[in-house]
Order: C-alpha cells, then sequence, then structure tokens
C-alpha cells in the first residue's frame, strides 16, 4: 500500500489500523489521511500503475470556503506556526485525546493553502472510477476540520461513503 499523510504529519498511518488492515501489505491499494487524501487521488490521476482501491480518510474537504476564511487560515499560520499547529492538533484528535506529537513534521505555508484550496473535482474522481478502481471515503461526524455532511454528500457520488457519527477526524 501507498500511504500519504496528513498536513504536518508523517507515518500516521499505524493509526488508522482498522481501516486500512489487509491492505498494508497489497501493492494495488493507495491511501490517504486528510491533506493526504488529496495527494492520494492525484498521484493516481496521474499514475499509469495498477491501482484497485484509493482509501481516503478524513479526506481535507473546504469546498465552498471564502477566500477570506484561507486568508485568515495563511495569515495565523505565518503569524506563528507552532502554535497554529497546536490548535489544528487540537481539533484533529476531538473527541478523543490522542496525542498526535510522535507523528508531527513541518509543513510550508504553500501545503496548507493547497489543503484549504484543493478543488475536488468530479472529473478526475470519475475518471479513476472508468479506470476500474474502487474508492472508500471514511469521516466522522465529530470531526472539527472539515464539515463531513458536505464532504459526505459529495464523496458518496464516487466512492463507498462512511459517516461514522460519533468520531473525529482521526477517526476515534
Amino acid at each position: 500500500m501507498i500511504f500519504f499523510s496528513g498536513f504536518s504529519l508523517r507515518d500516521e498511518a499505524e493509526i488508522f489500523g482498522d481501516y486500512l488492515g489487509g491492505y498494508r501489505e497489497n501493492p494495488y491499494v493507495v491511501a490517504g489521511f486528510s491533506y493526504g487524501a488529496i495527494k492520494a487521488v492525484e498521484y493516481a490521476a496521474l499514475s499509469s500503475k495498477r491501482i484497485d482501491k484509493i482509501i481516503l480518510l478524513s479526506p481535507a474537504y473546504f469546498v465552498g470556503k471564502s477566500r477570506g476564511f484561507v486568508k485568515a487560515q495563511l495569515l495565523y499560520f505565518r503569524k506563528d506556526a507552532d502554535l497554529y499547529l497546536e490548535k489544528f492538533f487540537q481539533n484533529a484528535t476531538y473527541p478523543s485525546s490522542f496525542d498526535l506529537t510522535p507523528f508531527r513534521k513541518n509543513s510550508s505555508e504553500e501545503e496548507l493553502e493547497e489543503l484549504l484550496t484543493y478543488p475536488w473535482d468530479d472529473a478526475k474522481l470519475r475518471s479513476l472510477l472508468d479506470r476500474g478502481i474502487r474508492i472508500e471515503t471514511y469521516l466522522g461526524g465529530e470531526d472539527r476540520i472539515v464539515d463531513t455532511q458536505k464532504a459526505h454528500l459529495f464523496f458518496r457520488n464516487f466512492s463507498t461513503s462512511y459517516y461514522f457519527k460519533p468520531f473525529g477526524h482521526l477517526l476515534r
């Protein structure tokens, strides 16, 4: 399996063992968490390699957010990236008390902007389906990062979309 990490994270695939389980040794599965879901879709869209399944774990879905929202997020990140990430991780772990510190890495303002402005493209997802790639999406109803109801309404058109009401962004 090829796994793409979330914003400011690295090697966090182990957190999602319940969702990735038997796929870890499967070279034809691509998975991504949050920002990594964007990277997983982009990788699959550009790849000529065989891919059977894409697993999107809490995909970063900010479609419809105002330009002001994006500018404010970038300003807060630019002003104090450590404080921004501390609050970001608090929101990402809610409602659990999971410690993301061992998985933390530095990220750039450009990565944050891509995360916040990525235009989930219907045609791109349809082209993956046309190639025979199955897509699964997992979302938590208590997510404080993305609007999972909007995300669920979008992704259910292209994937088997699972919506777990009591879970947050980490699907816990």
